[in-house]
């Protein structure tokens, strides 16, 4: 289990020349490092990640991307690390709504049309939706009726899946949905407890259908890499299996913040219907 991070990092630090030390030191606790892991996992000396934690030295912004790569940081928190310690940002930063690099809506226009005729969802780190292919689409409006292309694009599925009425009573398995997905949340949370989906995560579990045993995440428990989930829609029975990828080594923030779903069928009869229903022909 990893140590506890610093609380309130920001609100002890009081003028800029101490943001660096204090950010470098609150992610290797975040990481459960000691000053000497670090070092070691960055090739410096274990004497420079003190006296950069000290103020005693400043880095330079190769060193930070060094240090950086070694703590696993978000490419978002990298630029900020970089900002406090005097250096320009390095990753790009789009703002909110900015289209997509043609390459990287090609690539994504690929996967969703290879997908077909199962669902494939794309969102951002605070559980938006930024896309979906036809079949999640269908399956969306089967579980939203009325639900349009226009509609479905920055739908939060983190609020519809625990919103009382609509998804959450289609989803048979709730209790193992749930459960696994707000421990995904919350693990995802202790690594950018300042980004938007923090904020999601606390309207969630005001939410009176999130049960008592799934908020509070257990860290010793190991994290399954899919999730499966039981639908029923007018009748109709869907079990997918969910699987979720990132882009590798992306050099821009907002490539590192996309997240894509595939929902592929569990068994046959799910494999039938999505051919017969979420796609006709």
């Amino acid at each position: 289990m990893t140590a506890a991070a610093p609380a309130s990092i920001l609100a002890i630090v009081t003028g800029q020349a101490g943001l660096f030390p204090a950010l470098l030191k609150h992610w290797r606790h975040r990481r459960g490092l000691s000053q000497l892991d670090l070092a070691l996992a960055a090739d410096v000396s274990s004497r420079h990640v003190s006296f950069l934690e000290t103020g005693r030295s400043v880095p330079s912004a190769e060193m930070i991307l060094r240090l950086s790569a070694a703590l696993d940081v978000p490419l978002r928190q990298v630029n900020a690390l970089l900002r406090a310690a005097g250096q320009d940002p390095v990753y790009p930063e789009p703002g909110p709504g900015r289209a997509l690099t043609p390459d990287v809506a090609r690539a994504l226009e690929m996967l969703k049309n290879n997908q077909e005729p199962f669902p494939l969802v794309v969102i951002d780190r605070a559980y938006e939706v930024v896309d979906v292919n036809r079949g999640a689409l269908r399956l969306f409006a089967g579980l939203m009726p009325g639900l349009t292309q226009e509609g479905v694009r920055g739908l939060n599925l983190l609020r519809a899946t625990f919103a009382p009425g609509g998804v959450r009573d289609a989803i048979v398995n709730q209790d193992e949905v749930g459960r696994a997905l707000l421990w995904r949340v919350q693990r995802e949370v202790l690594a950018d407890r300042d980004g938007p989906l923090s904020g999601v995560l606390e309207e969630v579990l005001t939410f009176p259908s999130v049960a008592e045993d799934w908020r509070e995440v257990d860290l010793s428990a190991p994290a399954s890499p899919t999730l499966v989930i039981h639908l029923r829609i007018d009748e109709r029975e869907y079990r997918f299996v969910t699987l979720v990828t990132t882009f590798d080594a992306p050099q821009a923030v907002w490539l590192d913040e996309l997240r894509i779903e595939t929902w592929l069928p569990a068994d046959e009869r799910t494999a039938a219907a999505c051919r017969e229903v979420v796609i006709p022909d």
